[in-house]
């Protein structure tokens, strides 16, 4: 276990998918819990950002909400670093279900030395499964207070460190970066679990 935090942004107006996606079901458990129980053997907390927090009240972490609300997943960036005891902190978006474990311990040991941990797939970055340091909230209040809401738009005020994933082995990025926006791929979702669990019994 790290002394680290799992942040995980437990999403705005999911205005693709018509509802909430963090507590909609995948296997026994909503999206949102199943993000969690990946997390919760790595880090020393586990801490939700959301607007929400009446609807969490049963997951056993620590829900925080947006000091600067309404600018996306950079509001949670800000909050879930404020908030946070530790250095380090893993952030991800509630909508990714598969993470793999491995390739986030791999991450945080990268960390040291840098501000900012982030996996990079040709030109693509995943600003939400990425490491990042407490050091970054001076350049995420300064996005914030400029109009510049994209996650990544602090990167060029801090030191960040890219991880290829072409280059890693044992990793499948279309699993482990897949994200739930729309009915048609929570569908896709539901499948590859139903399938890696046929998989595990077989």
């Amino acid at each position: 276990m790290y002394e680290a935090a799992g942040i995980v942004l437990a999403g705005g107006k999911s205005t693709r998918m018509g509802t909430n996606k963090a507590l909609l079901p995948l296997g026994q458990v909503s999206m949102l819990a199943r993000v969690v129980a990946a997390l919760r053997p790595l880090f020393s907390e586990i801490i939700v950002v959301t607007n929400t927090p009446e609807l969490y009240q049963d997951l056993g972490t620590r829900l925080v909400t947006d000091v600067i609300p309404g600018r996306g997943p950079l509001s949670g960036f800000h909050a879930g670093l404020l908030f946070s005891p530790y250095r380090y902190n893993f952030i991800v978006a509630c909508d990714m279900p598969f993470i793999d474990p491995g390739f986030i311990s791999h991450l945080i040991k990268q960390a040291e030395g840098y501000d900012a941990v982030v996996p990079r797939l040709g030109e693509y970055l995943q600003p939400l499964h990425a490491v990042y340091s407490r050091e970054c909230l001076k350049a995420v209040e300064e996005c914030l207070r400029e109009g510049q809401y994209k996650a990544f738009a602090f990167y060029p005020k801090v030191k960040v460190r890219y991880v290829d994933i072409d280059r890693l082995q044992g990793i499948d990025p279309e699993r482990v970066f897949f994200n739930i926006n729309t009915p048609k791929d929570l569908a896709r979702a539901r499948q590859l679990l139903d399938n890696s669990m046929k998989h595990a019994k077989g």
